[in-house]
């Protein structure tokens, strides 16, 4: 447990910021990376070492902190969303309508696709719920932030580790 503990912790601190409207914007190329690099600090102060951080732990606890960072952004995001029956895809309808109206498709597809967006937006001001929206929602956080928290572990080990030679060489 003691080696998962960094990444979930970090993870639920980008998890937690995921739902931040303004922080939001930045969990995918900012929060989830850094987040990485922070549960690589906390496993190095848990377990204290001169050894260099393997590429393979550095992903692993970039993985798992992308996993945990989604699990988190996920539920805490479906959660208010059920509660205020509110959300961005509701509160940017027009937007998204004029959005889609540009995009050069026929117009069976964009009646289509408008839709299903509106579908989504009803069931979400109705019921707090939309299960379109629940599975877009996991499955893009659950990919996006598995695959940023990894390269952000992997970016943190080489920094972490030019630390200690750095260190090393005085």
């Amino acid at each position: 447990m003691k080696k998962y503990l960094p990444s979930f912790i970090s993870g639920f601190g980008a998890g937690v910021l995921h739902i931040v409207p303004v922080a939001k914007s930045l969990a995918c190329c900012l929060i989830v990376p850094l987040a990485s690099f922070t549960a690589l600090i906390l496993d190095r102060r848990a377990n204290p070492t001169d050894e260099k951080i393997s590429m393979k732990k550095g992903a692993l606890v970039g993985l798992f902190t992308g996993l945990y960072a989604a699990l988190f952004g996920t539920v805490f995001d479906l959660f208010i969303t059920l509660v205020t029956k509110n959300n961005d895809i509701v509160a940017m309808m027009p937007e998204l309508q004029k959005m889609i109206s540009a995009f050069p498709l026929s117009d069976a597809m964009r009646a289509e696709v408008l839709n299903l967006f509106e579908s989504v937006r009803n069931d979400i001001i109705q019921y707090g719920f939309s299960p379109l929206y629940t599975f877009s929602i996991i499955i893009n956080n659950t990919i996006v932030n598995s695959i940023v928290g990894t390269l952000g572990g992997l970016i943190g080990a080489q920094i972490i580790n030019q630390r200690l030679n750095n260190r090393n060489e005085y």
